[in-house]
């Protein structure tokens, strides 16, 4: 009877302290940039009697610098949030410090020093980006408990939607595995892709970070399966963008432009125009004065016809660059490295007609092993580097890229494989090399003008004596090796800028972009001490590139991202503030980058027999180079689009 007493009262005691505080639940999610597995959150949970708390541990290490953040949320046993705590970073250059507390119609709101209080209604919630993936999980709960409301208020600002988007079958372990997909728009700049199983567990978020490279977030199980949701992912993009905004095209598949003044980069001059006549994607005659019946008809009266646009320097991390470069008037951009079921998939989609974009051409990355290391592709051996450059090659890609970390022996395997096979070498110059070295190890292009400029001898203040024999040979250097210069002056513009500065003063659009790109792009920047300090160098930057022009080197116009589109008419008014006229500013965004890019016959140019990729613009870029920005219409491959209703599908205000 005493033992049967015992083992009772020990039960009791057992029940009553799990009862009161439950022990802690727990998940892992691996978090990768561009396919890289570069860290991990973690969460626990402790269920207590009126509330869950979700403590949060997240962190990763970016090419070498650590990005860690830590999070409590508070909900309640049907997830109505009632606190969330969030302090650490988001990417490598930027912070958060957040706290939000819900009690009634109202809540407590701390963002960094600042303090308020709020009112709010029903369907709010707290969330403070795309990190951490806990919190994403438990927005999604209270979305379905909520019966999957359109709009969801989100507290510190804004709102968000979800959307439930379909049913994904997928082979896992041997076996078909199901997974529900959503989209998430309002939080990011476009829509995040998320994936659930069918009880409501986060599975995978493909998102973009702070800094906007592509970032994605996989429960640990399944980490195996991130490949092919990343490549169905771009698909999926691509088929809304299309189905969204079909591009327009004449019955008889013939366009005809009256009026205008056609701009040739080639000579730098522009002539008044008739008629041109495109037809199935060519340019098939100018001058003609009767218009074909049946075609469809533009009128360009007042304004000037010139060649679509390049960006020599994109990363295309999510779909909705695609329209937003049409939209800006670019209609070939090369990408500089990506996760390669991402890229080709949305290549294959603008290609095949499913979605819209630009023509991409693009530039396989290859890192070598290490802790600054970027990407899956990495090469520390000769048969490493053999086999990825022969992997981009079987891919269809037009170029190698090489990055920060390759090592100099390696350098010279990859470019001496890639010319075997018809590729030109761009990228970074190595860790411990020189552009000099670099260029002798076979690098045929050099992205960056800050590559340019480590060489250079430099005063005291950091600025640049061109006379200077060191310099003069160095010029000299690279015009007789021939080297392709992509300087992306535009962003160290804004990366290096006087953050209390107005910032319509560099992009005038500024308010026409999402409010997440907003929010970004006003935090980038140096506070004005430290800009004023840099002001020697990004005036040295300008000036190379004008030495650089001048001597012969051939310069081609690339962004490194920036503001969606819009960054590449900034690159261009740096060029001409730097000294270039507006004429020699086109050529780098049209015929030269066709011409090192082998495609010179077939684009860069408005010629009867080249592509159809042409800009409408209102004003004449020949006169000022920011009326590249006054895209009216905008042709690629003989299709036309309507720059306004493009940049309305990804969220641009017009």
């Amino acid at each position: 009877m005493k033992r049967i007493f015992t083992l009772v009262t020990l039960s009791s005691i057992l029940y009553t302290a799990s009862a009161q505080d439950k022990p802690a639940d727990s998940g892992v999610f691996l978090l990768h940039k561009f396919e890289q597995h570069i860290g991990k959150e973690t969460y626990k949970v402790t269920n207590n009697k009126d509330s869950k708390t979700y403590e949060v541990d997240f962190k990763f290490v970016d090419r070498g610098s650590p990005v860690p953040l830590k999070a409590t949320i508070k909900v309640n046993p049907v997830y109505e949030p009632l606190e969330l705590v969030v302090k650490g970073q988001t990417s490598r250059f930027s912070k958060v410090d957040d706290a939000i507390k819900m009690q009634g119609g109202s809540a407590a709101i701390r963002v960094g020093d600042s303090t308020y209080t709020k009112s709010i209604g029903a369907l709010t919630f707290p969330v403070t980006g795309y990190s951490p993936a806990t919190v994403q999980m438990l927005l999604l709960k209270y979305w379905n408990n909520h019966k999957q409301p359109a709009t969801i208020n989100t507290l510190p600002f804004g709102a968000l939607q979800i959307r439930k988007a379909g049913t994904d079958v997928l082979t896992f372990e041997g076996k078909p595995l199901s997974f529900i997909r959503y989209t998430i728009s309002g939080l990011i700049w476009g829509d995040e892709q998320v994936w659930t199983d069918a009880a409501g567990n986060l599975i995978c978020i493909l998102t973009i970070d702070a800094e906007g490279d592509k970032t994605e977030m996989m429960s640990e199980p399944y980490e195996s399966l991130l490949p092919e949701l990343i490549k169905r992912a771009a698909s999926y993009g691509m088929e809304a963008f299309a189905k969204a905004a079909p591009a327009q095209k004449g019955s008889t598949g013939v366009i005809a432009i009256k009026g205008g003044n056609i701009i040739d980069v080639l000579t730098g001059t522009s002539t008044p125009n008739s008629v041109m006549i495109l037809k199935d994607g060519k340019i098939e005659s100018i001058g003609k004065s009767t218009v074909p019946a049946g075609a469809q008809v533009i009128d360009a009266t007042g304004k000037s016809i010139m060649p679509g646009l390049w960006d020599m320097h994109a990363h295309f991390e999510q779909t909705e660059w695609g329209p937003a470069y049409l939209a800006a008037g670019v209609t070939t951009v090369r990408d500089c490295g990506n996760e390669l079921g991402f890229i080709d998939a949305i290549r294959d989609a603008i290609d095949g007609g499913k979605g819209i974009g630009p023509k991409i051409l693009m530039a396989g990355i290859i890192d070598g092993k290490g802790p600054m290391s970027l990407g899956i592709i990495q090469a520390d051996t000769k048969e490493e580097a053999i086999k990825a450059v022969d992997t981009y090659k079987e891919r269809g890609f037009d170029q190698i890229k090489v990055y920060s970390s390759v090592k100099p022996a390696i350098l010279k395997v990859i470019c001496d494989k890639a010319h075997r096979l018809g590729l030109t070498v761009t990228g970074h110059i190595p860790n411990y090399m020189s552009v000099r070295t670099g260029v002798d190890s076979g690098m045929n292009m050099v992205n960056h003008i800050q590559y340019v400029y480590s060489i250079m001898k430099r005063n005291k203040d950091r600025s640049i004596d061109f006379n200077d024999s060191v310099n003069v040979k160095n010029i000299k250097f690279l015009l007789d090796h021939k080297v392709v210069i992509d300087p992306t002056l535009a962003v160290y513009d804004l990366s290096m800028r006087n953050i209390k500065d107005d910032i319509t003063k560099m992009e005038p659009r500024f308010y026409d972009l999402p409010l997440p790109l907003q929010t970004q792009f006003k935090t980038t920047g140096e506070e004005p001490d430290q800009a004023a300090k840099l002001k020697p160098i990004t005036n040295a930057f300008g000036q190379i590139v004008k030495k650089l022009y001048d001597a012969g080197v051939p310069i081609v116009a690339g962004t490194d991202m920036g503001f969606p589109g819009f960054s590449v008419h900034r690159e261009l008014e740096l060029y001409v503030n730097a000294g270039l006229t507006p004429a020699q500013a086109l050529k780098t965004a049209t015929i030269i980058p066709a011409q090192v890019m082998g495609l010179g016959s077939k684009t860069g140019s408005v010629t009867v027999g080249k592509n159809a990729d042409l800009i409408i613009v209102d004003g004449d870029p020949l006169n000022s180079i920011s009326n590249t920005r006054n895209v009216n219409v905008v042709i690629k491959g003989g299709k036309v689009y309507d720059p306004g209703t493009l940049h309305k599908l990804v969220g641009f205000r017009k």
